[in-house]
């Protein structure tokens, strides 16, 4: 199958595999898409250590990273920037993740843990140039930028390095800043998508996208997880597809077995946008974490970054104690997840998926070719 996409970044399919776990990011790649590693929450040493072993298994295989680098940056001491937004955070939020937490009877850590580690590792922006450095130190084919338009610096870096720059939008008026920006390649991620999304659908947001892309390749994501559904977006004039939430039904997606469960039993209707997670709307499985905070008596979301630092200790012990089969953990556990997740039936090889979706698109594309009639053929005469 070839596109834009696949000359522009030497793939044989046009799929693009987003996924916060090495093991899935790698098997997308070696099924002939393009894994992408989610490494918003990488200390530098991390990363580097993580893009490492991905390259392992790839044999020059090419792959990307997504990256979370805010447009303007300035020198920032990490303690003092915690403490400054922990004084933001009105008592009543705190007391009232305190009860719900006691409600359903999550067990307090036994040891103490560091204060929201992998928060600030998105929120000081004093971090950022070391982050670069190692993205640029591995031989990746695209970056993309998980916050707004990528500042100078990851363009121009990129641009140096032969390395494709993607961005994602939401909103047809997004389309030209990331364009100015010196964006190589536009996600229209609709509102089906998982993770932080917008209103606008796919179907209607991807070929608005297209039109104002100036011929530069366009993925559409949000509600692509089978073979009919990356032929969709492809017909819609997409130059392939960006899917993320299908990774989670991935026996390598490092997702808590108990989530991955909740997964597998839920509809397409089981899941909502919400900021009680992360201040802003983001698509997740409904649980009763979000009942509680529908609830009467709810002080109601805080802004990012304040809620993700309100909640961060939480979900931890949330997760750790669902992982041990704990009732009321299992109940409040939740993740992002698309409205595809009504699709899932059981876990699966991440390679397996792969080819699953393109076999099936490639299959889907000739039906449809068959559909249309041979122009050179003359129409068959009426018998009146």
């Amino acid at each position: 199958m070839r596109t834009a996409l696949t000359d522009l970044l030497g793939i044989d399919a046009p799929l693009v595999g987003f996924n916060r776990s090495p093991g899935v990011v790698a098997e997308v790649s070696r099924a002939g898409g393009l894994g992408v590693l989610a490494a918003t929450m990488y200390s530098p040493e991390e990363l580097d250590a993580q893009l490492t072993w991905i390259e392992e298994r790839l044999d020059g295989r090419p792959y990307g990273v997504d990256l979370l680098v805010p447009g303007h940056t300035a020198p920032a001491d990490p303690a003092d920037l915690l403490a400054s937004l922990q004084s933001q955070i009105p008592p009543g939020h705190v007391r009232f993740v305190e009860e719900l937490l006691e409600r359903y009877d999550i067990p307090k850590p036994s040891t103490p843990r560091e204060q929201n580690p992998e928060i600030l590792a998105n929120l000081d922006p004093s971090g950022v140039p070391a982050l670069l450095d190692v993205v640029f130190a591995h031989p990746i084919a695209l970056v993309a930028n998980a916050l707004g338009a990528p500042p100078p610096t990851l363009v121009d870096r990129a641009k140096d390095a032969g390395v494709v720059v993607a961005s994602l939008v939401g909103k047809p008026e997004h389309a030209a800043r990331q364009l100015d920006a010196g964006v190589d390649v536009l996600v229209a991620q609709g509102t089906e998508a998982g993770g932080h999304t917008g209103t606008i659908a796919t179907t209607v947001l991807t070929p608005e996208i297209v039109e104002r892309a100036g011929g530069r390749p366009v993925l559409a994501a949000g509600g692509i997880a089978t073979g009919a559904q990356m032929a969709a977006a492809l017909a819609l004039g997409a130059s392939g597809v960006w899917c993320g939430s299908v990774w989670l039904s991935s026996h390598e997606d490092i997702t808590p077995e108990p989530v991955k469960r909740k997964f597998l039993a839920a509809s397409s209707s089981d899941t909502l946008r919400s900021r009680t997670r992360t201040g802003k709307p983001a698509r997740q499985l409904r649980s009763a974490w979000h009942d509680e905070w529908e609830g009467e008596g709810s002080p109601g979301a805080l802004p990012m970054p304040l809620q993700p630092l309100l909640t961060a200790e939480a979900w931890s012990r949330i997760d750790d104690a669902a992982e041990a089969g704990h009732t009321g953990a299992t109940a409040l556990e939740s993740y992002y997840i698309g409205q595809v997740v009504g699709g899932f039936t059981a876990l699966r090889p991440a390679a397996e998926i792969t080819r699953e979706i393109v076999d099936d698109c490639t299959a889907r594309l000739r039906e449809l070719a068959g559909l249309v009639g041979d122009p050179s053929r003359t129409r068959p005469q009426t018998v009146e």
